[in-house]
């Protein structure tokens, strides 16, 4: 859904939906002449230039005159400072039309984890979800296809790997051979669960200021960039890990315009319930051994 920018007199009144700027418009919350601006625009217009409010506005208000020039820039009204932000320019996955895909997804992961805040500032807000699932399917499976490719061979071709269990995993039913096929679907599902949990997360500690579409983008591109890592041999599963943590912490604070901390706490908090529901599951357990052990003496 297309977020709008509300300006008045200088001061920033946030980003909304359009829905929420018809009833601010119709409730007297926001005024004709307040400035809009969303991804696509040139500059700012007053709200009563965008067609799609015309109807909202009161009978008999003032057209306002062209914005001057110098409130042309896209301040980020919901971020903790007054500085003015770029125009989102987009990814080079954004250019793959042109580019070629291979160069196009190349030229992406080397920004995404060369210069993730860059990448992140530049990285479209909207845009529809096919073209950064088609990146995160792309980088993911790849990563996955490898990792298993790899733990066959060095369970088969180490001096203490099990040769048996290896080869019964490929020939025994095929398995491994339908979890490559079956990798781009669970790379699929992966992206719009922790996309959800993520943005659940984000709206839980106030720093959800775009809609689903940013956080889905922002974990694709994530995705597509860190799982490839997992071509390093022993340690590329960690390294993967640690390095999504931090992309997702840098993406959603610059793709939501929110503070890093909010950022942070957002993307640790499903580890914090998971490990807390885990110590406390354990707790019960030893509460209840010790209930028992007590009640046979």
């Amino acid at each position: 859904m297309a977020t709008i920018h509300v300006n008045r007199g200088g001061t920033s009144l946030g980003t909304f939906s359009e829905e929420d700027v018809h009833a601010g418009l119709r409730s007297g919350r926001f005024a004709g002449t307040d400035l809009g601006w969303r991804e696509g625009m040139a500059s700012w217009q007053a709200l009563s230039q965008f067609s799609e409010f015309a109807a909202d506005i009161p009978s008999g208000a003032p057209t306002p005159p062209p914005p001057p020039a110098a409130s042309t820039s896209t301040p980020a009204p919901a971020g903790p400072t007054s500085e003015t932000a770029p125009t989102r320019s987009g990814l080079p996955w954004d250019e793959r039309q042109t580019k070629g895909l291979l160069n196009a997804f190349i030229e992406t992961l080397q920004m995404v984890l060369r210069k993730p805040v860059a990448a992140f500032t530049a990285m479209k807000r909207e845009g529809g979800l096919a073209e950064p699932l088609l990146y995160a399917v792309i980088g993911g499976t790849f990563g996955g296809v490898f990792a298993v490719t790899y733990n066959f061979a060095l369970r088969l071709f180490t001096p203490f790997g099990d040769r048996q269990g290896a080869m019964a995993h490929v020939f025994g039913g095929l398995g491994w051979i339908f979890l490559l096929i079956l990798t781009p679907l669970f790379v699929a599902i992966g992206m719009f669960v922790a996309s959800a949990i993520l943005h659940v997360c984000l709206m839980i500690v106030g720093g959800a200021k775009q809609s689903f579409e940013t956080t889905f983008r922002v974990v694709c591109f994530a995705e597509g960039s860190a799982s490839p890592l997992l071509v390093i041999p022993f340690c590329g599963g960690l390294i993967t890990g640690i390095w999504k943590i931090v992309l997702y912490c840098i993406g959603l604070a610059r793709a939501h315009e929110t503070d890093t901390g909010r950022a942070v706490i957002a993307v640790l908090l499903p580890l914090i319930v998971c490990c807390g529901g885990i110590i406390f599951l354990i707790a019960m357990m030893f509460g209840a051994f010790g209930a028992w052990n007590a009640s046979q003496h």
